[in-house]
């Protein structure tokens, strides 16, 4: 089997458990005697599955039940409308703070429909090299929401603090480090997440989100959009996708199986403290980020030499370590080490990093 490594930031690897799994069950799953791509999502079939990764998803981030679980489409891009769209009428005005490219993009669609949005705090000067530090005496008391990304997947940067808000309700988006650690959902209003970095391939947009703000929605709103329409319908008020979701219930028992979200993290620190032990020890690469804000799921770095890094990500690639290229906004490396990463994979990453700065001489 000719299988490499994928840093890719997503869509990314996905366990190698669950792609076999599915494999084996891609032709006929279970007694149905056919694939649950060719399912009517009406059938008993698929409504045991969704029912099911609802339930295993509950147990895994320990979801309170004071919160639906919404099964969407339309990307984590598409909710940076829905979010002031089923909120913001709470009081006509929210807050943002910008620590990277899609908290900016969710603060200017915020804008672009024309809300009261007030970005209060951002490191855009200092090219996102850190997530801001927020108290709650920043945010305006009377906002209907914070919105936050909690990880940001092209600088390499995650919150190490839930920002204190109050009774205001916070509302993040985590589509790169979702399940990647616990989390106390009860601390946010509403999380939402992309599926194809650590849940699931590309198509399946989580949305969990507190009971009491879903009678918020504005009238005219798109009704594809609206949260309280797709709870009432048990995320089926039209199609969901549904192999997609299948995927992701793979996903939840494969954590499962390994112990849950505490054995992930401790997997997944391991691997992140290779890559930065090894960054922080040498002067060949740069870590551009600053050491309080380093995401564990993307690590980036730069040699400080475009032609070097171009060829970096170039030899990487042959040596079979896929996708190394950093995002084309800031250059440079990064590599995406999510939960489907093995450890060997950051060992051999590491290993050719040294060749390549052996071989490779700054001028």
């Amino acid at each position: 089997m000719n299988r490499v490594y994928n840093f890719s930031a997503g869509p990314s690897m996905l366990p190698l458990p669950v792609l076999e799994r599915a494999a084996s069950e891609m032709v006929s799953y279970g007694e149905s005697g056919m694939s649950v791509m060719e399912m009517s999502h009406r059938s008993p079939d698929y409504e045991t599955i969704i029912n099911a990764t609802e339930t295993l998803l509950r147990k895994l981030m320990n979801i309170p039940d004071n919160y639906k679980v919404l099964f969407l489409q339309g990307g984590a891009s598409t909710q940076f409308a829905a979010v002031p769209l089923n909120l913001i009428k709470r009081t006509g005005k929210a807050d943002y703070i910008v620590s990277g490219q899609f908290s900016g993009k969710a603060f200017k669609e915020a804008q672009k429909l024309g809300y009261d949005v007030k970005c209060i705090a951002t490191s855009k000067e200092d090219n996102f090299d850190h997530v801001p530090v927020v108290t709650k005496d920043m945010i305006r008391p009377d906002a209907a929401y914070l919105h936050i990304c909690f990880n940001n997947t092209i600088y390499g940067t995650k919150y190490p603090y839930i920002p204190d808000t109050g009774d205001i309700p916070l509302v993040a988006d985590m589509s790169s480090c979702i399940i990647s650690e616990p989390v106390d959902v009860s601390k946010f209003g509403v999380i939402y997440a992309g599926a194809q970095k650590n849940m699931a391939p590309a198509g399946l947009t989580l949305v969990i989100v507190r009971e009491d703000l879903l009678d918020y929605a504005e009238e005219k709103m798109p009704t594809m959009l609206e949260w309280k329409t797709m709870a009432e319908n048990g995320s089926m008020y039209n199609t969901p996708p549904c192999y997609t979701i299948y995927i992701a219930k793979l996903v939840y028992e494969w954590i499962l199986g390994l112990g849950g979200l505490d054995v992930m993290k401790e997997m997944n620190v391991k691997k992140a403290n290779l890559l930065y032990d090894y960054l922080d020890s040498q002067e060949y690469y740069i870590a551009p980020v600053q050491k309080e804000s380093r995401s564990m799921m993307n690590v980036t770095f730069v040699t400080g030499d475009a032609d070097l890094d171009k060829k970096f990500a170039s030899e990487a690639a042959k040596a079979g370590l896929k996708n190394l290229k950093g995002h084309r906004s800031v250059g440079g490396m990064r590599a995406s080490i999510y939960n489907a990463m093995p450890y060997d994979g950051v060992v051999a990453l590491v290993e050719f990093m040294k060749e390549f700065a052996k071989n490779n001489p700054k001028k």
